[in-house]
C-alpha cells in the first residue's frame, strides 16, 4: 500500500512539531549556559559591561543553534514515533500494508529540507554573527584582535610600529613554515593615521621580534627612495598570534567557502580545516536523515516493551556517542592521518548505514 497524502502531511506535521519544540528548549538552554559562562568570564574585566554580553550572547545564538540540530531531529524522531506507537497509530498504519520505509519518508523529507536551510541560510548567517562575537571577544577578553586577511589581493596584516603607530603590510603569498612574505609592501602610519613612510621588499621573514627584509626600497614623505640589501623592522607579531587571529571555518560562509579555500591555497595557506569545513556542511543532511533512522528504530522496538526511559537513555547515549566519534574523525582528518573528503563524510556514512540496517533488522528480521 502507497502512503496516503492525508496520512504523509500528519506524520510529517507531528514530526516538525516536536523538531520545533525540542529545538527550541535545546537552544533556549544552551544559550542560557553561554551567557552564565560569559558573565563568569567578565567577572575580572572591567570593560565588558552587561550590554556587551548580551551582545555577545546573542550573536553566538544562531551558531549554538544549528550546532543543536541534528540532536534536535534524533530526539524529535524519538519522541514522534514514540507516540505514534504508544498511541497504536503504528500499529494500524503497518497493519495496513505500509512499510517503515514509507511511514519514515515524511520525517526524512523534512530533515531534508531542515538541513538544506541549515547549510544555506542559517549558516551564513552565523558565520557572519560569530566573526563579530569573536572580534568582541578578541578586545573585551582574551586581548587578541584581528591581526591578518586573507584575499584575492593577497595577505594583509596589521602590527603596532613605534609608540604609537601601526603598520599594515601586504604581500603576494607566504611560506607558513618560515613564516616567510613574497613581494612585500609596507604602509607605515603614525598617529591619526598620519603616513609616514613605505617600505617595498622581495621578501620579510618573522624572526626574534623583528621582520628581517630583502632588496628593500625605503620611501618617506618628500624624501628619494633608497635601496638597500636587507633592512630590519621591529614587530611584535609571533607566529601563535598570526595564527591566532586567522579566520576561523566557522566563521566562513557556506557560499563563500570555495572561493576562500582557492584564495588560501594560492596565497600559500593550508585550507584543511576550511576544507573539511565545506564537506561535513555537505554532509549534514544525510548525518540528519541517518539520525531519524536510529532514533526511530529505537522508539518503535522499544516502546513495545514498556521501556519509554530505557529508550531516553539509548537515545541519549546513541546522540553522545556520534557527537564523539564525529569530533574525534575530524580532529584525524585535521591532523592529516585520513583524507579530507572520508573524515567529513564518515560520520554521516557510519551512521546512515547503521540506520538502515536497524531499520531492515526491525522489519525483516
Amino acid at each position: 500500500m502507497i502512503l496516503s497524502r492525508t496520512l504523509f502531511i500528519y506524520i510529517g506535521r507531528q514530526f516538525l512539531f516536536w523538531f520545533v519544540a525540542v529545538f527550541l528548549a535545546m537552544v533556549a538552554v544552551i544559550i542560557l549556559i553561554d551567557a552564565v559562562e560569559l558573565l563568569r568570564r567578565s567577572a575580572s574585566k572591567e570593560n565588558a559591561s552587561t550590554a556587551i554580553i548580551t551582545s555577545m550572547t546573542l550573536l553566538r545564538a544562531p551558531y549554538l543553534a544549528q550546532e543543536t540540530i541534528p540532536f534536535a531531529a534524533m530526539f524529535s524522531s524519538i519522541i514522534t514515533y514514540f507516540h505514534l506507537n504508544r498511541n497504536h497509530e503504528l500499529v494500524i498504519i503497518r497493519s495496513a500494508g505500509v512499510s517503515v520505509w514509507q511511514f519514515m519518508l515524511p520525517a526524512v523529507l523534512v530533515v531534508i529540507m531542515i538541513g538544506i536551510a541549515k547549510v544555506t541560510l542559517l549558516n551564513p548567517l552565523s558565520s557572519i554573527l560569530l566573526s563579530q562575537y569573536e572580534e568582541l571577544e578578541g578586545r573585551h577578553f582574551t586581548g587578541r584582535s584581528s591581526l591578518l586577511a586573507v584575499s584575492s589581493s593577497g595577505i594583509w596584516l596589521r602590527q603596532s610600529y613605534g609608540e604609537k603607530g601601526q603598520a599594515v603590510i601586504h604581500a603576494q603569498s607566504i611560506q607558513p613554515d618560515a613564516l616567510e612574505l613574497r613581494d612585500v609592501i609596507l604602509f607605515l602610519l603614525e598617529e591619526e593615521d598620519r603616513f609616514s613612510g613605505r617600505i617595498d621588499a622581495k621578501t620579510a621573514k618573522l624572526a626574534d621580534g623583528k621582520w628581517e627584509l630583502t632588496e628593500a626600497w625605503l620611501n618617506g614623505p618628500e624624501k628619494p627612495g633608497r635601496f638597500v640589501q636587507t633592512h630590519s623592522l621591529k614587530t611584535d607579531l609571533t607566529s601563535e598570534k598570526i595564527q591566532d587571529s586567522f579566520a576561523s571555518p566557522e566563521t566562513v560562509s557556506f557560499w563563500s567557502l570555495p572561493r576562500f579555500i582557492n584564495i588560501l591555497e594560492e596565497t600559500g595557506f593550508s585550507a584543511l580545516p576550511h576544507r573539511l569545513e565545506l564537506h561535513a556542511l555537505l554532509a549534514e543532511p544525510f548525518l540528519l536523515i541517518a539520525m531519524v533512522m536510529i532514533a526511530a528504530s529505537f522508539s518503535m522496538r522499544l516502546s513495545r516493551r514498556g521501556g519509554a526511559t530505557l529508550l531516553l537513555i539509548m537515545g541519549v547515549l546513541t546522540a553522545f556517542l556520534l557527537f564523539i566519534m564525529t569530533n574525534v574523525v575530524h580532529a584525524i582528518g585535521l591532523g592529516g592521518g585520513v583524507p579530507v573528503i572520508l573524515a567529513a563524510w564518515t560520520p554521516a556514512g557510519v551512521s546512515l548505514m547503521a540506520g538502515v540496517a536497524l531499520l531492515l533488522h526491525l522489519e525483516d528480521g
